[in-house]
């Protein structure tokens, strides 16, 4: 035991006194040895610091919401709050909701809801009604999966809780895992893909599974409220002669819905934001061709790109191609917003992407007051935790 101890301090000792730069140091060398990825360093005048292979066009993954957050801020400002259009018919009784695109209805965005209605004097709901026209019906964008995670959550123009269903399995019974969620028929439905536990899935490929649960879930928040809500759900197309009762601003403005996204890499919110983009540019029901020609053509017109591809916001496409120097170019247009980018490492603020054999990081080194734009991109199987190391070089030698 006392040589197992020796053992274990002798080697405490010498990773002490090794100098932490040599941990770095390896792995900017192993980047010098991979063929199929590129890199770009510039300083806060656009100085090139570390260049290779700049102009080669790279699977960018999740750094692609750079892109989308920089079109949402560009395009609206980062105070925008979305808004969600209320209708009242007293004729039947129906109470028409009209999608916005809100990526963030989340329940405690519902519950506000809910009060605000029963206070215009609602008491009673014999249906409540859909209007999902401002997305293409049927809408799965490039690069989504089939699976049950929330990452692959389609989207909808009206979306509760990012089309995702969080709840708990135990003795064969399911509860609502959110104390601010109420538990709805479409929720019990889920247990079947799991046997016990807690998990969080997403609503399912079809649109329309989202479009009931977001039914069901503003049904039960109005119950609470005292208000009497039949079962029946529609979806349509609300008349134009009915006013709004009640306009729902969000409370998160566009800034706090991009800082998680960003954070969190929130695919839903991504694809949410480019859909609303190309909807509210083209004034039609926003689809993926919509959604590719917008962020093509705006990010073209603007940069002056060539020779790069866009076909989602959330970078869950292979077909999504981008250079280091496009990728600098948007850093640059971001600056103003660069508090919304997560932290990943000491003086690193980025964003990351991850495909299957595709490894990115994009954002800034800080040093000071200087934050110096940065762009990795490896396009080939390399360790999970390599991109942080390299950028830790980066922020260290530059």
């Amino acid at each position: 035991m006392k040589k197992i101890k020796t053992i274990l301090l002798s080697t405490l000792f010498v990773s002490l006194i090794t100098p932490s730069v040599s941990f770095a140091e390896s792995a900017l060398s192993r980047f010098s040895h991979l063929h199929n990825a590129g890199l770009l360093v510039t300083d806060g005048h656009g100085n090139t610091l570390k260049s290779t292979r700049a102009n080669k066009s790279f699977v960018p993954a999740s750094t692609t919401k750079l892109a989308t957050a920089w079109l949402a801020l560009n395009h609206w400002g980062e105070n925008y709050r979305f808004r969600t259009n209320f209708y009242f018919d007293r004729v039947d009784n129906t109470l028409w909701v009209k999608g916005s695109g809100d990526p963030y209805l989340v329940s405690e965005e519902l519950a506000k809801i809910a009060q605000q209605l029963a206070q215009k004097g609602i008491h009673q709901v014999d249906r409540i009604a859909l209007d999902n026209s401002l997305f293409e019906d049927g809408l799965v964008l490039s690069g989504t999966g089939k699976s049950n995670n929330p990452y692959d959550a389609v989207p909808s123009a009206l979306a509760a809780n990012f089309n995702t269903v969080n709840i708990k399995k135990r003795h064969g019974k399911v509860i609502s895992a959110e104390a601010q969620t109420p538990l709805t028929p479409f929720a019990i439905s889920m247990k079947k893909r799991f046997k016990r536990g807690t998990l969080r899935v997403n609503t399912g490929r079809d649109p329309h599974n989202a479009e009931r649960y977001f039914g069901e879930l503003l049904a039960a928040f109005l119950r609470q409220e005292g208000v009497q809500v039949n079962r029946e759900i529609l979806s349509g197309k609300v008349s134009p002669q009915l006013k709004p009762i009640y306009q729902h601003q969000n409370s998160r403005t566009l800034a706090q819905v991009i800082k998680p996204m960003l954070k969190y890499s929130t695919n839903f919110i991504a694809n949410q934001l480019a859909l609303t983009l190309a909807a509210d540019t083209y004034k039609q029901p926003a689809n993926a061709a919509l959604v590719k020609r917008y962020m093509n053509s705006t990010l073209r017109n603007h940069f002056h790109w060539r020779k790069f591809n866009l076909q989602e916001g959330a970078g869950l496409s292979r077909k999504n191609h981008l250079k280091p120097t496009q990728l600098i170019d948007l850093l640059n247009g971001f600056k103003r917003w660069k508090h919304l980018l997560p932290k990943k490492e000491k003086g690193v603020y980025a964003k990351s992407g991850t495909l299957r054999g595709v490894s990115t990081l994009a954002g800034y080194l800080v040093k000071g007051n200087e934050w110096k734009p940065f762009a990795l991109m490896m396009n080939q199987a390399v360790p999970h935790k390599l991109r942080n190391r390299i950028a830790k070089q980066l922020q260290r030698t530059l």
